[in-house]
């Protein structure tokens, strides 16, 4: 398998990082939506990151839809809990941490795309408070139910969660303090100490397997 798609993308990070934790191979490509839209657009013509081409050829598009793919690939080792109740919560970490990933891109994209005459502080003052309202309710949920943070225990609600909050501090730090977040704070320090967020750092390096060679 092939992931397409750069490491500053908190989507394609979190696939190459559940891909590692789920034991699958895959080799990274680290191509950008902006800079190398023409080698994308040559692999996928809808140029989405993260993309991942099968090892039939086929490609496929959207984190969420990637990793129903690599779950299915792993069985019977899975990143979502059996049980009903431990399912569901994950899905209520999962949907506030991609809510946050996706204003947090927002805002990114808002500063760095549009010329600052043409920003509608309205609107991003709207995105920014939902971002602060996502981040405020893991910071809740991890103080109320803390989150299991080593290789074999993880579940996709943690790494979701860590991954949508190193992709804000490293972008946004001054949006999301994090001296208002000591929760998120202690959780994503051990999670990015872990092997598999280390070979996947957040940036414009490509993912090495620890396993190649």
């Amino acid at each position: 398998m092939k992931l397409i798609g750069m490491l500053d993308s908190p989507y394609v990070r979190r696939v190459a990082i559940s891909l590692q934790l789920l034991r699958l191979r895959f080799e990274h490509q680290s191509l950008s939506v902006f800079s190398t839209f023409p080698r994308f657009q040559q692999i996928n013509p809808v140029v989405k990151a993260p993309t991942l081409v099968c090892d039939d050829g086929e490609v496929l598009m959207d984190s969420t839809l990637i990793l129903e793919y690599a779950e299915a690939l792993a069985h019977p080792r899975s990143l979502v809990p059996a049980a009903l109740p431990e399912f569901q919560h994950m899905l209520r970490v999962v949907g506030l941490s991609l809510a946050a990933c996706e204003k947090a891109v927002q805002i990114v994209y808002e500063r760095g795309l549009r010329p600052p005459e043409k920003l509608h502080e309205p609107w991003v003052e709207r995105v920014t408070g939902q971002l602060l309202a996502a981040f405020g309710a893991l910071e809740e949920e991890i103080a109320r139910r803390p989150l299991a943070v080593s290789s074999a225990a993880i579940d996709q609600a943690g790494v979701s969660t860590a991954v949508a909050w190193q992709f804000t501090q490293k972008m946004l730090p001054e949006v999301v303090p994090a001296a208002g977040h000591p929760y998120l704070v202690a959780f994503s320090a051990s999670a990015e100490a872990l092997p598999e967020f280390q070979a996947a750092p957040h940036g414009d390096s490509t993912y090495r397997s620890r396993h190649s060679g």
